[in-house]
C-alpha cells in the first residue's frame, strides 16, 4: 500500500524541464515529509510508545527503499516551487495540489 502511494507521489512530482532545480537536501527533506504524512494518514499519530518505535523503523525502511530513485527524479525532473509547496503541505491532499502549479 505504501509502495503504491510512493509511486503515485513520485509521478505527481515529475515535471518537464525545470530551470530552478531543488537541492538534494530539499529532496531528502521532502521524502521524509511524505513518509511522515503517509504514516500520519494511516493513523500512526495515535500509536503507543512501543508501536511508535516500530513505526520509526518502518518509516526508515520506506525512505531507504525509495531514496535513490526519488532523489534522482526530484533533483533532475521536478520544479523547485513544487518541492517547496509539498514541504509546506500538511496532508497528502495538499501535496497533490502542488502538482497543479504552473
Amino acid at each position: 500500500m505504501i509502495g503504491m502511494k510512493r509511486a503515485m507521489l513520485v509521478a505527481v512530482f515529475l515535471a518537464v524541464g525545470c530551470k530552478k532545480a531543488p537541492s538534494e537536501e530539499q529532496c531528502k527533506q521532502l521524502l521524509d515529509h511524505l513518509v511522515d504524512l503517509e504514516f500520519k494518514k494511516a493513523g500512526a499519530a495515535g500509536a503507543t510508545d512501543a508501536m511508535k518505535a516500530d513505526i520509526t523503523k518502518q518509516k526508515q525502511a520506506v525512505a531507504s527503499a525509495k531514496s535513490v530513485e526519488f532523489i534522482d527524479v526530484c533533483v533532475n525532473k521536478t520544479a523547485k516551487s513544487r518541492i517547496e509547496c509539498a514541504l509546506a503541505a500538511t496532508d497528502l491532499d495538499a501535496v497533490a495540489k502542488c502538482d497543479e502549479q504552473k
